[in-house]
């Protein structure tokens, strides 16, 4: 699964893909929210960490659980 996330005052957004469910992300962030740490972190599909601070949070977009097909061989 595709994440995007937006960080205040930097251009860019941090694109992450996951072997997390959307449920699980929402669950991480609203660990990170309600702890006194306030660090959003998640593991990527390669074993990296990424670690946001909740105060520099802009946005978490959560893309789709299903991988889209690539190419020619989609079905109809």
């Amino acid at each position: 699964m595709e994440i995007k996330i937006g960080v205040r005052s930097v251009h860019r957004e941090l694109v992450v893909e996951t072997d997390l469910s959307a449920e699980q992300v929402e669950e991480e962030l609203g660990k990170a929210i309600t702890t006194e740490r306030g660090v959003f972190g998640i593991t990527d599909s390669k074993g990296r960490r990424v670690l946001v601070p909740i105060s520099s949070l802009g946005f978490i977009e959560i893309g789709e659980d299903e991988p889209r097909t690539v190419g020619f061989g989609g079905t109809l």
